[in-house]
């Protein structure tokens, strides 16, 4: 059975990775305008998420603007919108089930197997959750690198990777780092124990009857 500063270990890092899952799937510099070919002197900044597009200009004027239609979106926009929303509840389920689990709690009765059972189910649910965010990261960044290389693309709509796709990243490995640890807590089957075998035969008498 996992010890308690593996439990604390996982959790803190399962902590820290819904809190960068956050930040990134809000801050919109999931990609920013690349600086290739002749565009290369510009005095504004691009920067586009899954919520709204900003232009940072020279003078520090920050202009964002969300996004006015779902529908207007394209489908890898759409889709890493869903799996980073489902990545963020999954990871704070699976962390409110890991934290009745854990030794250092009251929650989840006394049974350390019942308990260890239900950290490990929390742990599962964090997996899940990260793996949900590193499918949206994948497909986002996929999605990136091939207009980055498409010929038909004009040279001053080109992004490359942005902040907000790292700390994104960075999230989700912290996710399932923790989730893993947690996950650690599955109790074992306990060995039966040795107990010496009794003969089921009458002991003889030392005496003879004639």
């Amino acid at each position: 059975m996992a010890n308690k500063g593996l439990q604390m270990f996982g959790f803190i890092l399962a902590i820290l990775g819904i809190i960068g899952l956050i930040a990134g799937t809000i801050l919109p510099q999931w990609k920013m305008s690349a600086y290739v070919g002749d565009n290369i002197i510009t005095a504004i900044a691009m920067y586009s998420g899954l919520w709204m597009s900003c232009a940072f200009q020279s003078t520090g004027q920050i202009q964002c603007k969300v996004y006015d239609s779902i529908l207007q979106l394209d489908s890898a926009l759409q889709a890493t919108r869903a799996l980073m929303v489902l990545a963020i509840i999954l990871s704070v389920m699976g962390l409110g089930v890991a934290s009745m689990g854990m030794k250092c709690t009251n929650c989840g009765g006394d049974d350390k197997a019942k308990k260890a059972r239900i950290a490990m189910i929390g742990g599962i649910i964090l997996v899940v959750g990260a793996l949900c965010s590193m499918v949206a990261c994948g497909w986002f960044t996929n999605q990136i690198v091939r207009d980055f290389y498409n010929p038909f693309t004009p040279v001053n709509t080109k992004y490359e990777f942005g902040s907000a796709i790292f700390i994104a990243w960075a999230g989700a490995f912290l996710d399932v780092v923790g989730g893993g640890m947690l996950a650690a807590s599955c109790p074992r089957g306990k060995p039966s124990p040795n107990y010496p075998v009794k003969s089921s035969r009458a002991p003889s008498s030392s005496k003879e009857y004639v």
